[in-house]
């Protein structure tokens, strides 16, 4: 089953219970923490534009994709949207210099100090992920990282808690 090509209707959990929708985790979690909020395929820029706006997330969020079509639809829509580029190839790599994005998201294993640098020269932000490591949170965050995306967020709150 395609999950683009099916009714919201017939989706559920193995139990029934009903996926939420993107309203639903912004009215969850809008008010407790910065979204990235992913966009995977094409045609839905205008419902997530609209839902946002609808339920503008408190603590700040971020419109993200892999891909640069979709980037470019959503700033025509709305120019003051933050975008973000996310990157796990060579071939990204080479192109995110030419976007209309406010934060860069390359995988964690192209991070290096000179290229936050980079990043920071040209007046834009710098995220990561999967970031799964105390060590490599740490360094990244002494190398000016502007924020880690993990799948361990209590890891992250130890480890950044007392700073």
């Amino acid at each position: 089953m395609e999950i683009a090509a099916t009714n919201y209707t017939d989706l559920a959990d193995g139990n029934g219970i009903r996926l939420p929708l993107l309203e639903d985790a912004l009215q969850r979690f809008g008010s407790r923490a910065f979204l990235d909020i992913e966009l995977k395929i094409y045609g839905s820029e205008h419902s997530v534009v609209a839902a946002v706006k609808m339920h503008p997330p408190q603590n700040g969020f971020i419109l993200s994709s892999f891909y640069p079509e979709i980037l470019a639809n959503l700033h025509e829509l709305d120019p003051s949207l933050l975008l973000g580029f996310i990157c796990d190839s060579d071939r990204a790599m080479a192109v995110w210099r030419e976007m209309t994005v406010s934060v860069f998201l390359p995988q964690d294993a192209y991070v290096q100090p000179s290229l936050i640098d980079e990043v920071h020269t040209r007046g834009q932000q710098i995220m990561t992920w999967t970031v799964n490591d105390v060590r490599r949170m740490r360094q990244l965050a002494e190398w000016g990282i502007d924020g880690i995306i993990s799948d361990d967020p209590q890891l992250m709150h130890q480890t950044f808690q007392s700073d």
